[in-house]
């Protein structure tokens, strides 16, 4: 199986110094990896309003000229990475990743803004499972899994892949910087962004915060107190700028509840879980469990059962075989998946309707919670 859109699946980030685009160098000194200082860019900064449809990101613009530096804030309930885009003259180049956490700002570009076009791709982190952030921009560039530099990015090379990016006009901030921000639908401001994001982060982790909606109460509070005290964690730590990384290593450690995947291999794994609710099986994926991290996908309520399936995949988001034979994990319960991301609630007839039937393996939940590990054979 061949992933499509390998850039919506969310990954990893780091930091950087500056950089300017160049028309023909590929390589890149390892000095250059995003993060603390930002990224030099060249040329104006043009106006008008832009919004990515639909759970998006939306970005704020204004006329005003651009001379300092960039600065990107997320008002999202995801912990996301950015990647940015230069487009000078002739020239493209590319940068990532820059990881925002809910409710944070980081500078992403240092000094005079003088590009002819600035370009950003954004991404969820791999725990949150399909990419929730839908890609429409109107331009192609190359990025790569891990933290790149990338000068000629519109002919991507071994190892890159084509992503949409979209064009961003910031507005100038009170502290004379350009920022722009990452938003969704529910135009959270930074406290409900912060509230929505931890949030999330408790329902994957298996505590009770439903409804997502940036909005504190009891039950908010209940199940943050339950995931702190099964963490041995202390209320105080909430407020600490390091929280969300603790969520984050929380919710990819192995749970004693719920579904647990594990990756032991050292290849990138795509994997889909179907809950049966005594009315419907239901199937879903794909959610992305990098080497080395373990990952609960998020399941709600309580199924009759549940499904799992998962196949490692190299660079290009193709099936990684071992003689001739995918190294998949599943069984014999055949269900529909296809190559994008999927939800589906039928599972006849799959190939008619565009998916394709693929075996899962039931899941044991008796005891409470299960640990899927993923190893070579």
């Amino acid at each position: 199986m061949r992933y499509d859109h390998p850039s919506s699946w969310p990954g990893s980030s780091r930091p950087s110094t500056s950089f300017q685009p160049q028309a023909r160098k590929e390589d890149v000194d390892a000095r250059d990896k995003p993060g603390h200082d930002g990224l030099r860019i060249m040329k104006s900064v043009s106006t008008a309003l832009l919004a990515l449809p639909a759970a998006l990101i939306s970005l704020f613009i204004s006329s005003e000229p651009a001379y300092a530096d960039l600065k990107l804030c997320n008002r999202m309930s995801y912990v996301v990475e950015v990647a940015i885009g230069i487009d000078d003259k002739a020239a493209t180049a590319t940068r990532g990743w820059f990881r925002i956490d809910p409710a944070a700002c980081r500078v992403v570009a240092q000094g005079t803004l003088t590009a002819d076009r600035i370009l950003l791709h954004a991404r969820a982190l791999g725990v949150y499972g399909s990419s929730p952030i839908p890609q429409n921009g109107g331009d192609t560039l190359c990025i790569a899994p891990d933290n790149f530099v990338i000068a000629a990015a519109r002919q991507c090379r071994s190892g890159q892949s084509p992503a949409p990016f979209t064009q961003v006009n910031p507005t100038k901030a009170d502290d004379g910087n350009l920022v722009a921000y990452l938003a969704e639908d529910s135009e959270y401001d930074d406290d409900q962004a912060r509230l929505a994001g931890i949030q999330r982060l408790l329902v994957i982790a298996g505590f009770d915060a439903a409804p997502i909606d940036g909005v504190d109460g009891p039950k908010t509070q209940g199940a943050l107190a339950a995931f702190l005290k099964s963490r041995g964690m202390t209320p105080d730590i909430v407020q600490t700028p390091n929280f969300f990384s603790m969520m984050i290593d929380a919710v990819q450690s192995p749970s004693s509840t719920g579904l647990t995947w594990c990756n032991d291999t050292p290849h990138k794994i795509m994997a889909a879980v179907a809950t049966d609710d005594g009315k419907a099986v239901t199937s879903r994926g794909w959610y992305r469990i990098d080497p080395g991290k373990c990952l609960h996908p998020d399941v709600t309520g309580p199924p009759k059962q549940i499904f799992s399936f998962a196949e490692a995949v190299d660079a290009e988001n193709r099936t990684i075989k071992l003689k001739d034979r995918a190294l998949s994990w599943g069984g014999a319960r055949e269900l529909c998946t296809r190559e994008s991301k999927f939800e589906t609630t039928e599972q006849g007839d799959c190939g008619t309707r565009g998916f394709a039937a693929t075996g899962f393996a039931a899941v044991d939940l008796s005891s409470g919670g299960k640990t899927l590990r993923f190893a070579l054979p």
